[in-house]
């Protein structure tokens, strides 16, 4: 109410001269619809000018941002044509109902089975499916029970706990307004907001839900001229404060009208509405995660040995029977079969999609309790490695509560009189932001006043006679004051700061402070009351200034999380200045970028891409903005986060590798995001990354050690089936993958080191890792089989024993190694981890030792297994700190120098040479600006010492000691600073 728009600078002429404007600017300007206004001096003969109060003085620097009507397509501009009172024959508004549809987005609806068996599909789920249709066709039904339950138990476990319908369509069709008065045949009625048509005309009023895009035709219900529509849109677009809408102005769907009352004619319904494109995004983004693709990746690798080991072997025994004196019969052709199968049992990580769901649903049951809901299980995971935060502005860094900050007084005056005189001239019980906050501010800041109820009318001491509301030809409220102390009748008024300081006689000060203020993008509203009898004279008490504050929290929040290695970029639906303000109280860099430089024709992707790395945050933004950012961060190899509350934050939060949604977000945005905060602000999103990369590092310990096994399985089978003609039984493999991947479920409650920088899965790192400590166990088990068949002459049966044992034990203690990256006593596991991996090999070494499965080799043989198997294990923590340690991309590069990583390596070196170089330069700077203030302390000294007279002149000549001392104890305190 009456609070003017922040100025922009470079859009203003003063006095007839120009600040910061060229012709070519004014001309793009104009062509946008901006009207340029020139602030002339205040003409002599003004009935409000005082000889010697203002004359030549600064005037409040204005912006209009003048926009036509919103020019819609010719076909549809014919259509809004209709008479106001009168509005859509029934005929014609079914005629165009058939013709748009429904005034409402369409819900599309995953199949719940469909859904299910999706979890069928991949790599690692193929692999496993091979092996059930092998075991089948050798009519092995044991091994074909047990993979086959594996199978089901891995989707049931995805289905449960993340399989929920997607909501997102449906939660944004539920925004819309379920009624709406429209005029049909002549007669103002009620339809259902869903058979809305264009063309139709309906009637807002305080309170409504906006049901459609509809133009607004500047009338009443009645047919009489209404004044200006205050609508709520900040779900929509991230504006902080209802805005104004006058006649030709467009009231978009879902937002809610705040103030006045006018018709409108229908222009735009159901997906065709502003709300409707927002959803039209969500439901075009439907991108694989960040973890399926991880895991498609160690599955694709793992397909690709084992199909080309797989069919080697297979040739090689058909070969080997058909050249055989039985021939190739169908018993040597199943017996070929299944030796493939065990080697394809062998391969298969048939655990690794359980233990890391388990893993990441314990990680979502720790983060439950840390107020951080996880709707999206592969979200837990993604999160450890989001290395970009964007964050909407408006109700997530700050309140989305307009509140009193700094005010400008005039000399006299308190605090208190400002407020308490604001408070006298504010309307009771009003809805408006504004009126709110300054009753508010009253209250709770002076003390007869603390304790009252804002919508109650009582002010100790006072009488409001007559009150006069805020009207957009004043911009003023004006109320006349009995006070009962001593019977003094005055007026008091609050409104548009030009306004009040024209009702003051003009002010100088008062007009710098609210520029001043527009620069920094705070809104301002002038505070004034008469000094005479006759309430006729008035004076300026003062200038109350607004912004929507940020969260008590959120500038630590952003700090810490700044020092985890994650960047955060504010994005918002508000002016430029303002972003730049709420930036400064936040303590984050200015470098904020209106969100059209991002949306440029002609400029390059990747340079684009750029501007939103670099920048720190997004102004003036509307959903697909959002969005954008969100994908050109991805473009450049990110993983990204993104925080919202708003039907306009959906789209992005679905976009997003990880959308969080915030404290008291709208249903829509609930049901795009992938994590919901259930306590105000962003402090919970520390905890929630925190515990996401412990959960990162129980992931990524387990796959090594997973994958490690699967390769030593594989290739020592496949070198053992063709060289050796051994092989274990399948029901020993599968006993091993059970009973090691059964106890390894406890890895998701182990502790676990928290990396100070995003994670990343280092695909290359993590499969040669793997590779290396498989080689390692592999010479291992080829050790132990030569030693117990050739050196102690064992029986085939105790052989396949000592390697059951061995390939049981050895493996399943390297993850005592791969938990951590440094030397694993460095980090001690969690007692209940360590009991349940060394009870499952306790049970191994038992079975081993008294033959359950196979034949017996006694205690002598079990015992020394098991300790080879801890000493080796050592041995392989070693090599694998060693790879951590020389590992980087460069090496990989090296390795395998496939086109990309080239290119990518070449852009890294450019990187770094180029940040040595700044870091040279600031370092530089840094020197000169400690030189500057070292001279600038000495010579202050000197002149001192000047000042202070011929009697002090022997301090200087003869105790120049105690000055250097000075000196360089001020020098090192500036080189502290």
């Amino acid at each position: 109410m009456g609070i003017e728009e922040p100025i922009q600078l470079d859009t203003i002429k003063v006095h007839n001269t120009e600040v910061g404007y060229d012709d070519k600017k004014e001309q793009e300007q104009k062509q946008k619809g901006v009207e340029i206004t020139e602030v002339i001096p205040r003409p002599p003969g003004d009935s409000h000018h005082k000889e010697g109060d203002g004359a030549g003085e600064p005037q409040i620097m204005e912006v209009h941002e003048k926009k036509g009507p919103e020019v819609f397509e010719p076909e549809l501009e014919a259509l809004l044509t209709t008479e106001v009172g009168k509005g859509l024959t029934s005929e014609e508004a079914a005629r165009r109902l058939a013709q748009f549809g429904f005034n409402e987005i369409q819900e599309v609806k995953q199949n719940p089975i469909l859904k299910f068996l999706s979890y069928f599909n991949g790599p690692i789920a193929w692999l496993i499916e091979a092996a059930v249709i092998l075991s089948g066709v050798i009519l092995d039904w044991i091994d074909f029970s047990i993979i086959l339950a594996l199978l089901v138990i891995n989707a049931v476990i995805g289905f449960v706990e993340e399989a929920k319908a997607e909501s997102a369509l449906d939660a944004l069709r539920q925004t819309l307004a379920l009624r709406s008065k429209t005029f049909r045949d002549g007669a103002l009625v009620e339809v259902e907001s869903r058979e809305l048509v264009p063309g139709d005309i309906i009637v807002l009023r305080l309170g409504d839900i906006v049901p459609a895009d509809a133009r607004l035709l500047g009338l009443g219900a009645t047919g009489e001229v209404a004044g200006e529509l205050h609508i709520d849109q900040s779900a929509l677009t991230g504006e902080s404060l209802a805005v104004v809408k006058h006649k030709g102005d467009v009231a978009y769907s879902s937002s809610i009208v705040k103030q006045g009352q006018q018709v409108a004619v229908v222009a735009k319904t159901g997906e065709h509405t502003f709300i409707g494109r927002a959803a039209t995004l969500i439901a075009n983004t439907n991108e694989m995660g960040h973890f399926q693709k991880v895991v498609n990746q160690v599955g694709n690798f793992l397909i690709v040995i084992t199909l080309v080991l797989c069919l080697i072997m297979l040739v090689v025994l058909l070969v080997t029977y058909h050249n055989s004196a039985e021939g190739l019969d169908k018993t040597n052709v199943l017996k070929a079969i299944s030796l493939v199968l065990v080697l394809c049992i062998a391969s298969i990580p048939v655990g690794l999609p359980t233990v890391l769901s388990v893993t990441m649903a314990v990680g979502a049951k720790q983060l439950a309790a840390k107020q951080v809901i996880i709707k999206r299980l592969p979200a837990v995971e993604e999160m450890a490695g989001v290395s970009v935060l964007c964050s909407d502005k408006t109700g997530t860094l700050t309140l989305n509560q307009l509140t009193l900050v700094e005010p400008f007084l005039k000399p006299g005056f308190s605090n208190e009189d400002l407020l308490f005189n604001a408070y006298l001239a504010s309307e009771v019980g009003a809805t408006d932001a504004i009126e709110g906050a300054v009753r508010r501010g009253a209250i709770d800041a002076i003390p007869h006043l603390v304790g009252n109820d804002p919508n109650s009318g009582n002010i100790p001491g006072h009488t409001i006679t007559h009150y006069k509301p805020f009207d957009p030809i004043s911009k003023l409220t004006e109320a006349t004051v009995f006070r009962k102390s001593d019977g003094v009748t005055f007026k008091v008024a609050k409104g548009a700061p030009q306004v009040i300081i024209k009702l003051g006689g003009g002010d100088a000060a008062s007009v710098l402070a609210v520029n001043e203020n527009a620069k920094r993008g705070l809104r301002c509203l002038g505070v004034a009351r008469t000094t005479n009898a006759e309430n006729t004279t008035w004076e300026i008490i003062g200038m109350l200034a607004f912004l929507d504050p940020p969260r008590p929290d959120s500038a630590s929040t952003i700090a810490e999380t700044q020092k985890m290695g994650v960047a955060v970029k504010m994005i918002t639906g508000d002016q430029l200045v303002i972003a730049k303000e709420v930036a400064h109280r936040l303590g984050m860099p200015k470098t904020i970028l209106a969100a059209e430089k991002l949306t440029e024709k002609g400029i390059p992707e990747d340079e684009l891409a750029n501007r939103a790395l670099k920048a720190d945050g997004f102004a003036q933004v509307i959903p697909e903005d959002k969005y954008r950012v969100v994908e050109l961060l991805q473009n450049k190899g990110l993983l990204v986060g993104m925080t919202g509350d708003g039907v306009n934050d959906a789209p992005a939060l679905k976009k997003a590798n990880v959308g969080i949604a915030v404290h008291g977000c709208t249903d829509a945005a609930r049901s795009a995001a992938d994590v919901v905060l259930l306590s105000p602000g962003l402090s919970t999103i520390v905890d929630g990354i925190k515990t996401s990369r412990a959960i990162f590092q129980r992931m990524r310990s387990y796959a090594v050690y997973r994958i490690t096994s699967t390769i030593h399985f594989l290739i020592f089978f496949f070198l053992t089936i063709i060289t050796l003609n051994f092989s274990l039984r399948p029901t020993l493999i599968v006993m091993i993958c059970l009973l090691n991947d059964a106890a390894t479920i406890v890895i998701s409650v182990d502790k676990a080191q928290i990396s100070q920088k995003p994670d990343k899965w280092r695909m290359g790192q993590l499969l040669t890792l793997s590779t290396i400590l498989a080689v390692l166990l592999m010479a291992s088990s080829f050790a132990h089989f030569f030693v117990a068949r050739d050196a102690f002459g064992l029986s085939s049966g105790q052989v396949e024993t000592v390697l059951y044992l061995q390939m049981s034990s050895c493996p399943h203690f390297v993850i005592f190694s791969t938990r951590v990256p440094g030397y694993f006593w460095q980090s001690p596991p969690s007692l209940l981890f360590f009991l349940v991996i060394a009870a499952t090999q306790v049970f191994a070494m038992f079975i081993s030792i008294y033959g359950v499965l196979s034949d017996p080799i006694g205690w002598g043989w079990g015992v020394t297994v098991m300790v080879i198997s801890v000493v080796w294990m050592a041995i392989m923590d070693v090599v694998k700190v060693m790879v951590y340690r020389y590992w980087s991309f460069e090496l990989t590069a090296k390795l395998v120098p496939t086109p990309a990583r080239r290119a990518k390596l070449v852009l890294k070196k450019e990187d770094a040479a180029r940040m040595e170089r700044y870091h040279r330069n600031v370092e530089k700077a840094r020197r000169v600006v400690i030189m500057a203030r070292v001279v600038a302390h000495w010579t202050k000294l000197v002149n001192e010492h000047k000042a202070s007279g011929p009697s002090h002149g022997s301090v200087i000549a003869g105790s120049s000691s105690s000055n250097d001392l000075i000196t360089v104890s001020h020098t090192q305190s500036l080189l502290s600073h």
